[in-house]
């Protein structure tokens, strides 16, 4: 019972497939625990590329330390995204994909100054949602790293933030505008 009902989300996996999880992981993510069990993570993405760059985050901290920590949004099976702080343990140091402890807690949503962003603005942020670093984000856009580093810099300085998660999180309050 108190797997269950822990007031952060826990999962287990198996080479990125859910093999448990509690009541509070599957509430967090808008789904019924049943239809997560046996299914890969893949099914909490949007695209198979922010699945596979979120993976790789965490990948050399697991294999040096044995455990990973971050702050990202999430994405619900309603297409809402949510704040929440994101914990890993692997079991297997070796392969540390192949069976990890994961606990997701739900931050506070800040509130959002009424901002409006530029249209390059909005598509860096967009990057730095789905973990991309500025070289892929520069990449897809065509731009030059230093280019999105000077986007980066001037949102940190528009937002009054330290760094890409603390804007991440002002921005997932309702008052920003696009």
């Amino acid at each position: 019972m108190a797997f269950d009902h822990a007031p952060v989300g826990i999962v287990l996996t198996e080479r990125r497939v859910i093999g448990a999880c509690n009541l509070t992981f599957a509430e967090l993510f808008g789904w019924e625990r049943d239809a997560l069990i046996g299914q890969s993570f893949r099914l909490l993405y949007e695209t198979e590329q922010e699945f596979e760059a979120i993976r790789d985050i965490g990948l050399a901290p697991l294999r040096d330390s044995g455990s990973y920590t971050d702050e990202r949004l999430i994405r619900r099976r309603d297409g809402a995204r949510r704040w929440c702080r994101f914990r890993a343990r692997t079991l297997t140091p070796a392969q540390p994909l192949d069976r990890l402890v994961m606990t997701f807690a739900p931050l506070p949503r800040p509130a959002a100054p009424a901002v409006a962003l530029t249209p390059r603005e909005r598509d860096v942020i967009s990057g730095l949602s789905r973990g991309e670093t500025s070289k892929e984000i520069a990449r897809k856009l065509g731009l030059s790293p230093r280019s999105v580093e000077d986007v980066r810099a001037r949102l940190l300085r528009k937002f009054d933030v330290r760094n890409a998660a603390e804007l991440l999180a002002r921005l997932t309050g309702p008052a920003v505008s696009g």
